[in-house]
């Protein structure tokens, strides 16, 4: 197709109705009437030759072509609109911002309280909200500008070649054991790891093995898996209740000793540490508030006081 004419205008009216699969609440968010909407998406359909909402049982829903289109044509608006926006500065003391940050469960629960500390002393009204990884969901709220950062998945992981992932954070990993469970000591030789079931935290973004499990694999080895959980908490009190262990990192770990019947015990040698990421989208890599958050949460992460 000759990008010359096609009505530029229209790749406008293509997000709205893909967005909303409804003609009239598409009007509405592109401030159209209906009957204008309806034009546009004949349009639409000559210019693609293609029908982009066809009609089910469910109401509107896009073609198989539409919605491969999609996430190309939101991610070209938004780089348009960030053009011809005027580059402004942070200012961090005045912003008023909310900042979302997908996560798992160890940066919610180990950094995360402190950081929003040390966060609020340069900028005292900006907003932070926390919700769970989701798998490939938070890929695209990244695309959406919906979420700004992606935090604490395994380097391990597969990520999307397209997203700025950045080195964040690595720690030791430690096996959580019932406070009496009759079998283990202080510490942990292979023969008993391999030999004891084991509780394992499974990311929900997760689609390939943890770093526990590769290292294993690369020896030929494999662990008991008795449960697996997307849930840090869960699979302590899993661990609290059963003759169960499991391999976490080291501050999680002290969290759930400090308030459950479980206890520290050394790992085999030669269990991997885990290193985590900090994601973000390429579309946002000039954004100011972005660029302070990210910044301020390195420099954080490099001087916490374990």
């Amino acid at each position: 197709m000759n990008l010359r004419q096609f009505d530029l205008n229209l790749l406008i009216i293509f997000e709205a109705l893909i967005s909303e699969c409804h003609v009239s609440r598409a009007a509405e968010k592109v401030f159209l009437s209906q009957s204008a909407m309806s034009h546009a998406l004949n349009r639409l359909r000559e210019q693609l030759g293609d029908p982009i909402l066809v009609r089910t049982d469910q109401g509107l829903q896009p073609t198989p072509r539409a919605l491969a289109m999609a996430p190309k044509v939101r991610n070209a608006l938004q780089l348009l609109q960030q053009s011809l926006t005027p580059s402004e500065s942070f200012n961090a003391a005045q912003s008023d911002r909310t900042f979302t940050i997908a996560s798992t469960d160890y940066f919610e629960a180990v950094i995360f309280p402190e950081l929003m500390s040390h966060l609020l002393t340069f900028a005292p009204n900006i907003k932070i909200e926390i919700e769970m990884i989701a798998e490939n969901a938070s890929h695209t709220r990244l695309a959406n500008g919906e979420v700004d950062l992606v935090m604490g998945m395994e380097v391990e992981q597969s990520i999307p070649s397209h997203l700025i992932c950045e080195p964040w954070l690595n720690e030791s990993q430690v096996c959580l054991v019932a406070q009496d469970h009759p079998q283990v000591n202080s510490s942990l030789s292979l023969k008993q790891y391999l030999k004891l079931p084991h509780v394992v935290f499974m990311d929900v973004s997760q689609v390939s093995a943890n770093s526990v499990d590769t290292w294993l694999a690369s020896q030929n080895m494999s662990r008991q898996h008795m449960a697996r959980t997307v849930n840090y908490m869960a699979a302590a009190r899993i661990v609290e209740k059963t003759n169960a262990i499991m391999t976490l990192p080291q501050h999680m770990a002290q969290l759930f000793s400090d308030m459950m019947a479980v206890r520290i015990v050394k790992p085999p040698k030669g269990i991997p540490a885990i290193n985590m990421t900090m994601v973000s989208h390429p579309l946002f890599a000039e954004d100011p508030g972005v660029n302070w958050l990210t910044k301020h949460i390195h420099a954080f992460s490099q001087n916490i006081d374990w």
